[in-house]
């Protein structure tokens, strides 16, 4: 079983929760549109400034995602 991969997008300020929900939207999209398997998306409030949007892919697959989408940071998922 090949290891998972969450790529992450950090989100400050006021409006953090707003953006990481929209973000994710656009990760959705990007998904149907290269017709990508890939169905874990989300994200997740930290606290009233901080927010991340997040997609979970495989680990051979991590180069490609990171280049084309640009996440902040990344870490093992599981």
């Amino acid at each position: 079983m090949s290891r998972k991969i969450k790529l992450i997008w950090d989100f400050r300020g006021p409006a953090s929760a707003k953006t990481a929900e929209h973000h994710e939207i656009h990760l959705k999209e990007y998904l149907i549109q290269e017709k990508h398997q890939i169905q874990i998306t989300g994200f997740e409030v930290i606290n009233d400034m901080y927010a991340i949007a997040f997609l979970v892919i495989e680990e051979k697959d991590m180069i490609i995602f990171r280049d084309v989408l640009k996440p902040h940071r990344g870490e093992i998922f599981g």
